[in-house]
């Protein structure tokens, strides 16, 4: 079971949470869907829950900000030495930061930004909350990719913030994808598609992915539970995966990375 207890590297998506209108029923949903002995956290927390998976942090719950707006979504949080100094690399870079860094107790600083074409990320510079302690196994985030309009503008901004270097995969046409690795190089922690080809106007979005065993199982629990199947059971050398839409309206994928068919792409 990879577990981790110490802060993870400036870059690398660290941690995973959803805003949504009603965190009681958020916690009934992904309670029945993933397992999640979820917690609450203290008073002044603000309504924040702590989902663990095996004894550790594996997601947050939290309610949506007080006359903003917004709705419901999985945000990816990013590892960072100094949340200052990755908030002025952002504004400096054309992002927006939505406002200031600040503390969140002494659990850590953080703020929620988002990338030219309108991709929204969030922060995390770790004190007593270093981020997920369990990853790449079921029920918890195994991989996170942008989605985005402005895939060439979106590599350099985000290589301009976090230093990453991209490894193309797809064939240069109908499937534009590549994964980021943090400086020093190592495995890849992420990936960015280019979602300019899809239908309608669309957006740019950070998608989370989740193990799950029997993708199939998933999908049909998640109906049962309220959600909307958006994409599969599809199969691909990664993995089996699907996409759903969770009761209140937030996006997430499954994906079964045990089941794989195909070659892994390698570039055009």
């Amino acid at each position: 079971m990879p577990i981790r207890d110490s802060a993870w590297p400036q870059g690398t998506p660290c941690w995973v949470d959803c805003q949504v209108d009603d965190t009681g029923k958020a916690r009934e949903f992904y309670a029945n869907l993933f397992g999640w002995d979820i917690q609450d956290s203290p008073a002044e927390a603000g309504g924040y829950l702590m989902a663990l998976r095996s004894g550790k942090p594996a997601a947050g719950i939290g309610p949506k900000p007080e006359g903003m707006p917004m709705p419901s979504a999985w945000t990816t949080y990013f590892a960072a030495d100094s949340a200052d100094d990755i908030a002025g690399k952002v504004t400096a870079a054309g992002g927006q930061v939505f406002m200031p860094p600040f503390d969140v107790m002494d659990v850590g600083r953080m703020f929620v930004a988002a990338d030219p074409a309108g991709g929204v990320f969030g922060v995390w510079e770790a004190k007593a909350h270093t981020g997920a302690g369990v990853y790449n196994e079921h029920g918890t985030y195994c991989w996170n990719e942008l989605h985005t309009r402005g895939y060439q503008p979106a590599q350099d901004f985000y290589r301009t913030v976090f230093g990453w270097s991209y490894t193309e995969i797809g064939d240069g046409e109908q499937f534009i994808y590549s994964t980021f690795t943090n400086p020093g190089g190592g495995d890849s922690v992420g990936g960015v598609m280019d979602s300019s080809k899809e239908p309608g106007e669309g957006m740019s979005y950070w998608l989370t992915w989740f193990q799950y065993d029997n993708v199939d199982t998933a999908l049909e629990r998640a109906a049962e539970l309220g959600a909307t199947v958006m994409m599969g059971p599809d199969d691909s050398p990664f993995g089996r995966m699907g996409v759903l839409r969770a009761p209140q309206g937030e996006i997430f994928g499954v994906i079964d990375t045990n089941v794989t068919v195909g070659a892994p792409p390698t570039g055009s």
